[in-house]
Formats: structure tokens, C-alpha cells, sequence
């Protein structure tokens, strides 16, 4: 998920009259078998193709259901909608819609419903942040071209062969796209979504186990289970309810006090007391996130063979397990390869690739810096978004580490710019001059997802514009590869020439965490650390 970050929560700020007490659990919304939750309002409007962000997605991976699902356990990708996807080639797929699929609102689901939407999102002229996703379908370049000047409207390498059966035509050979499709970005759409634009963008229709059925932007979204739901894993309990917080920290006091029954995301400043408060209602559990530093190949003096040593150095000189036991208290686990261990070593997870690079050494770590020629431009600044999450705290915490190494306080400081939306503006301009925070939260749970968008020459979410021919050579070996365990070990082959050039610096492995109200049972997150809401039951 490019640019991943958390949505701040929004303080209980209720529209007049539609909360009747509290902020949750206790009235109000949380009635007899409707859960509440804290939320944050959605970036953008809740169309498959143009929500990358946690918030929304939450949302849609209630409404809607693909062709995939991954499974909320093991991150497997198994078959929802999808009755077979067959292919001779790695290259051309055949895809059969399951039959009896419909929309809330009654109309079937079928094979034009997935064309129609992916080519929709692939438009520039409807300017979806996810149309990167269909840049592997043959005709992207006519349809999202570079130069802005769009050659078709829709993706030659799409066509509906029956009212059950469509086609897909890749640019290239990629083994793995079967299992891509659980992603949002590939949800069907119905008729209405393309008739009545804005009526749909207003109350959003899909294909889930949940219907919307009211929003107030700014205070709460009430979705109520969909009893004509015909997928095998219904909703357990009869709504849920999103409220909106702009703290975390009063939505987990919130908790406490009987008035809202699920944070998922528990706030460092209560780590400590957490079992506690909690009588054990609290969930730690891995996710597909990795936190990273980039650095900017497009200036020079990060672009050479000394600079690669300094990024070694760099590394070394940052006491990782001191940073995730103190500031997160172990919801963070210190990085030692490019990935995340929620993909098992069958999935391609190679614990300990980064080797002693990884490893607080501060002698080592001064010596390689010298080494190669010094920090670039004589100051390291780490460039971080100000307004979400706990980032100024581990910047500092990683400069503090990085000056102790080398014996100067002033080595490295902490660059905030003031929101996130500046901070991506920044680094799509190519404004960076030192490192900056990579958080990469998992689409799919496959190695391809933690490589490919990442350090593939300019890849979607390449964006310090890291280059290198033998890396882009393995990965389309790997992509090519029809034998699953074949492909992992090529990915594998291509991580570690992301590791011998130190492309990025990986920092931590993110956990996903929980807080829920006694009322409930059966709370799980899955691998992208989301709340399997269908799942928990209320009373």
C-alpha cells in the first residue's frame, strides 16, 4: 500500500441527535448485537480503485468481496467469486465468475461487473490512486499513459467472453496474479455505480457481507449486516458501527468506560497497563507492515559505491531492540529482511537475510561511515510526516542512536513536514535530499508485493528510484516462473541484492493491536492487521 499510514482517529464528535448516550457500547449505537468501533474518516470516496488507505478499506473489505479472499488466519488466497482462473501461459488467464453472486441491491454479479470496474480504474481520465494495480494487464499504456495523453478507453488485454467468463491478456508472464485479486482495487461494481455516479458515492453498493446504511462524515458510519448475503462467511453479529476519533487515546478510555467496544489500535501511551486495563481483551498479533528508510537515488551523492557503505553503516548505528522494547513495547519486532514474517518461509520470509548489517554495532557502524566518505552533505535528516502515528518519537529515537555511534549530537536530525499529504507531495517531486520513513503495509500477502512495487526500476512505489539490472532480471525469472516454490526462491535471490546494496534500511516489523469491551468474543485482526469485524459476536 503506497505511502501507508494510519488515518488519526477523531474524537467522539457525534452529530446532535444521533448519538442518544455516550459514544458507544454504552448507547446510543451499540444496541443488541451491533458492535462499535473506532474509525477515522476515509481520505477518499469509497470507490474500489481509488481507496489506499486504512480507514477506507476497512470499510470496503466489509461491502465487498472479489474474486480472492484472503483467509483472516494464514493470508492464503482461496477463491470467492472466482468458480476457476485457468492459464496455459502465465500470461493468459481465463476467469469464471461463481453463479447466484448479486449486489445488495439485487443484480447479479458477473463477468462484465469485473471488467467494467477494472477498466474504470485503470482510466487516467478517472484518476484512481489504484489504477497502478491494472499496470500488468496488456493495453495499460494506452489507457494510463505516462505522457498523460490517453489512447483508449479500455484495457485491450480485457474481454468479456460470457456472461460467466472473462479473459485477461498480461503484459508480461506473472505466475502469481491469480493471487493478487483478493486486493479491493479487483471488487466488481454494479450497473448503478456507472448510471448514477454520485448516488452510488453516496451510499455505496456492493457485494459483501455488510450494507451501509448511514454516514456523517466526521462522526460515524453505521453498516448493518446483509441478510441476502450468499458467501460462506456471513456476518455473526447484526451491524457495525464506525465512530469517528481523532485521538486514540480517548477511544481506548472510551473502552474502558463501557462506551465504545473495539480500538484496533492501541496507543503507545497505554502499552504499559494494556493486560491490565483490559483483563487480557487485548490483541498483539504480526502484520504485513514493514517500516523502512529510503533514501533518494536521484541525488548523486546517495547514488555511489561509498554511499552504499554509509547506508550499511547506518544501519548498524540503529539499536533496534532497544527502539521497539522502550518507545513500542514490543509491538514492533526488530526488521531482518525486506519482507514481513506473516509470509511464513514457504511464502519467502528469510529471517535473518540482513545478517550483521542488521545488528547494533556502533564501532563497526563509525567505521564503515568513514569508510565511505561520510554522511552526504555533512548532516543526515530524516524526513517524516509530523501528523500521524508516533514518528517523531522514533526518528529521534534512531538520530540519538545514529549520533552516539558516531560522537556527534549533531549528526542526524529528525526533518517533520506538517501532514502527510506534503510529506507524499515531497517525495513524488523528487524534493528529498536524505533518508525518509518507507512504511509499506502489505496489498497481498505474496514476497512479489514487498519487492516489486518497491525496488523494481521505476515500480509504482519506487520512490527513491532505486535501479539495479539483476534485480529487475530475478524478478522477471520469478514473475515467469509457474513452479510457486521456484518463483519464492527467485524473489529470495532478488531480496538479496536489495540486501548487498543496502537499498532500503529496514527497521521494524509492525504489529497489529486491539482493545475490545467484554461484551465481545471471537476479536481476531487479520495479516493486515484490520479487525475480522464479520466474525466477532456481540452479548
Amino acid at each position: 500500500m503506497r505511502g501507508v499510514t494510519r488515518v488519526r482517529w477523531a474524537g467522539c464528535a457525534i452529530a446532535a441527535g444521533v448519538l442518544a448516550a455516550g459514544c458507544g457500547g454504552g448507547g446510543g449505537y451499540g444496541g443488541a448485537g451491533v458492535l462499535t468501533s473506532s474509525w477515522g474518516d476515509p481520505q477518499n470516496p469509497l470507490e474500489p480503485t481509488n481507496t489506499n488507505e486504512v480507514q477506507g478499506g476497512k470499510v470496503l473489505d466489509m461491502i465487498f468481496r472479489g474474486l480472492k479472499k484472503y483467509d483472516p488466519r494464514t493470508g492464503k488466497a482461496e477463491n470467492m467469486l472466482a468458480e476457476r482462473i485457468d492459464t496455459p501461459d502465465s500470461r493468459n488467464f481465463t476467469i469464471t465468475v461463481k453463479n447466484g453472486w448479486r449486489f445488495s441491491n439485487g443484480e447479479p454479479v458477473t463477468a462484465r461487473s469485473f471488467v467494467d470496474a477494472w477498466n474504470y480504474g485503470a482510466s487516467l481520465k478517472n484518476n484512481q490512486k489504484n489504477a497502478y494495480f491494472f499496470g500488468y494487464i496488456e493495453g495499460y499504456d494506452q489507457v494510463h499513459p505516462d505522457s498523460g495523453l490517453q489512447r483508449a478507453d479500455t484495457l485491450s488485454g480485457l474481454r468479456v467472453t460470457g456472461p460467466r467468463t472473462f479473459t485477461v491478456r498480461l503484459g508480461q508472464k506473472f505466475s502469481s496474479f491469480p493471487d493478487t485479486l483478493g486486493y479491493v482495487a479487483y471488487a466488481p461494481l454494479p450497473r448503478a455505480f456507472f448510471t448514477d455516479h454520485a448516488a452510488w458515492l453516496s451510499k455505496p453498493v456492493g457485494n459483501g457481507p455488510y450494507e451501509i446504511d448511514s454516514y456523517t462524515k466526521g462522526s460515524a458510519m453505521t453498516l448493518k449486516k446483509w441478510d441476502g448475503y450468499p458467501g460462506p462467511d456471513p456476518a455473526r453479529n447484526v451491524g457495525v458501527t464506525l465512530l469517528v476519533y481523532t485521538d486514540s487515546n480517548t477511544a481506548y478510555t472510551d473502552v474502558l468506560a463501557g462506551n465504545l467496544d473495539l480500538v484496533d489500535d492501541v496507543p503507545a501511551t497505554q502499552l504499559k497497563n494494556v493486560e491490565t486495563d483490559l483483563n487480557g481483551r487485548y490483541i498483539n498479533t504480526p502484520a504485513g507492515i514493514l517500516q523502512t528508510l529510503a533514501f533518494p537515488y536521484y541525488d548523486p551523492g546517495w547514488n555511489t559505491s561509498g554511499a552504499q557503505k554509509v547506508r550499511t553503516g547506518l544501519s548498524m548505528a540503529i539499536n533496534r531492540k532497544q527502539i521497539t522494547e522502550t518507545i513500542f513495547r514490543r509491538t514492533r519486532t526488530p526488521a531482518t529482511d525486506w519482507t514481513s514474517p506473516v509470509l511464513g518461509t514457504a511464502g519467502g520470509f528469510q529471517a535473518g537475510l540482513c545478517g550483521h548489517a542488521c545488528d547494533y554495532d556502533p564501532v563497526q557502524a563509525k567505521k564503515l561511515i568513514q569508510e565511505g566518505g561520510g554522511i552526504p552533505g555533512g548532516r543526515l535528516k530524516i524526513t517524516y510526516n509530523a501528523d500521524t502515528g508516533s514518528h517523531k518519537q522514533w526518528v529521534d529515537a534512531v538520530c540519538n542512536s545514529i549520533n552516539n555511534a558516531l560522537g556527534n549530537d549533531t549528526a542526524c536530525v529528525g526533518n517533520p513536514v506538517g501532514t502527510f499529504a506534503d510529506f507524499r507531495n515531497q517525495i513524488g517531486q523528487h524534493k528529498m535530499t536524505g533518508p525518509f520513513r518507507a512504511g509499506w503495509q502489505m496489498d497481498y500477502p505474496l514476497i512479489q508485493n514487498f519487492l516489486q512495487p518497491l525496488y523494481y526500476t521505476n515500480a509504482s512505489s519506487n520512490d527513491g528510484k532505486w535501479s539495479n539490472q539483476e534485480f529487475d532480471r530475478l524478478v522477471d525469472r520469478a514473475n515467469a516462473e509457474t513452479d510457486r516454490s521456484r518463483a519464492v526462491a527467485l524473489f529470495q535471490q532478488a531480496e538479496k541484492v536489495v540486501r548487498d546494496h543496502m537499498a532500503a534500511i529496514p527497521l521494524w516489523y509492525q504489529n497489529g493491536s486491539a482493545g475490545y469491551a467484554s461484551r465481545l468474543s471471537h476479536v481476531a485482526l487479520n495479516p493486515f492487521s484490520v479487525p475480522v469485524y464479520n466474525e466477532i459476536k456481540v452479548g
